[in-house]
């Protein structure tokens, strides 16, 4: 036997409204219908092609609801949770529809009098030819109206189907990206500390024991999908703490973070790779003192986030210059990633060269509270 689809009852007030539009619009035909058949005024079957078809309408969806919330009680009560979904059949439906399709008629008829102050010729004269024409109108109308429903509902299901799955894999990718990132900032510090050993032993043990603490505190923060943005910028200073232990007086340091911005969600470990990079290719590799600056800033309802140096700049080709956009390596690539992934277009990450000399990144993302979903 045939069923129905395993559909609960929308919730939702379009699909109600869905529902409900599709009815006026059949009944709106059937009232053309009957208006070309025998004349008439259209207005007046219409309320009475209204009146019938919502009656048959409310009874059949109602008895349906009814029907499927009965079952999920009564499963929940028998600890039964975990069943799949109740399946109205079109056996358990047939009788629905013929109650709707017996009690509707007479109850619209009655209604579309009293709005219109005719008199009906009663139904219980199954001899009349309008007593026919009524019953198989509703009947018509009835299933009509449920398979709409259905595909309505169908469609709705199918949607929020899609749509879990692509959360699933945007979650399931951020795990891999996130699972990615830390390996490699793991290892660039290692590779620090590894130069230092050999420059200085009591600074590599000095640095080596703030390395300890540092990544306990960061790789149990990046466990978490997301934090505070000043969560974020703590653990860029424990790593900018460590590499003043390396390069002294030649680094200075700028942290800008904002009041009203250090509550605001931020993905965990997303500056981390661009601080490293500024470290890495912009300042080491230059001769003397440098700076770096990392300031968060609002724009609107964007949240902007700076990581500046004036280190040796955008390495250019001999052949021609990188756009400004342009970008390369794992922790930009981790970057962009992650932001696409996680707010699709309304996120970027730019490169350019920093006014001055230098090199300056710059995240642009949706600004929200870190209590507010993103």
């Amino acid at each position: 036997m045939p069923t129905a689809p395993d559909i609960a009852p929308p919730h939702g007030g379009h699909h109600l409204g869905r529902s409900l539009g599709f009815m006026v619009v059949l009944c709106l035909l059937i009232a053309l219908l009957l208006t070309a058949m025998d004349g008439g005024r259209l207005h007046i079957k219409f309320v009475y092609s209204l009146s019938i078809g919502l009656c048959c309408w409310g009874l059949t969806d109602g008895l349906r609801r009814a029907l499927q919330t009965g079952v999920r009680r009564r499963r929940a009560a028998l600890g039964l949770d975990g069943l799949p979904p109740y399946r109205i059949g079109w056996a358990a439906m047939a009788p629905l529809m013929l109650m709707a399709v017996l009690v509707g008629p007479p109850l619209g008829l009655a209604i579309g009098d009293a709005l219109t102050g005719f008199r009906s010729t009663s139904l219980l004269n199954w001899e009349a030819t309008s007593t026919r024409v009524t019953f198989a109108l509703a009947l018509i109308g009835s299933l009509a109206a449920w398979f709409a429903m259905t595909l309505i509902e169908r469609l709705a299901v199918s949607r929020a189907d899609a749509e879990a799955a692509r959360r699933l894999a945007a979650e399931n990718q951020l795990k891999l990206l996130q699972a990615q990132l830390e390996p490699h900032m793991l290892f660039n510090t290692l590779a620090n500390l590894r130069v230092l050993i050999g420059l200085d032993p009591a600074q590599a043990q000095a640095m080596l024991d703030r390395l300890i603490a540092f990544l306990r505190a960061t790789l149990a923060a990046s466990r978490q999908p997301q934090h505070a943005l000043a969560t974020e910028f703590d653990r860029i200073a424990d790593y900018l703490a460590l590499m003043s232990l390396r390069m002294g007086p030649r680094l200075t340091v700028q942290l800008e973070l904002p009041e009203d911005l250090r509550r605001t969600a931020t993905p965990t470990l997303l500056l981390q790779p661009l601080v490293e990079n500024s470290i890495r290719h912009g300042l080491e590799p230059k001769v003397g003192a440098g700076r770096l600056e990392v300031r968060a800033e609002r724009d609107g309802d964007a949240l902007v986030l700076l990581v500046r140096d004036s280190g040796v700049g955008l390495v250019q080709s001999s052949s021609a210059a990188p756009p400004p956009t342009a970008g390369s390596g794992f922790g930009l690539e981790q970057v962009r990633a992650r932001l696409a992934t996680l707010y699709g277009a309304r996120a970027s990450l730019t490169l350019t060269a920093a006014e001055g000399g230098g090199t300056e990144a710059r995240i642009r993302m949706p600004c929200t509270a870190l209590d507010t979903p993103t």
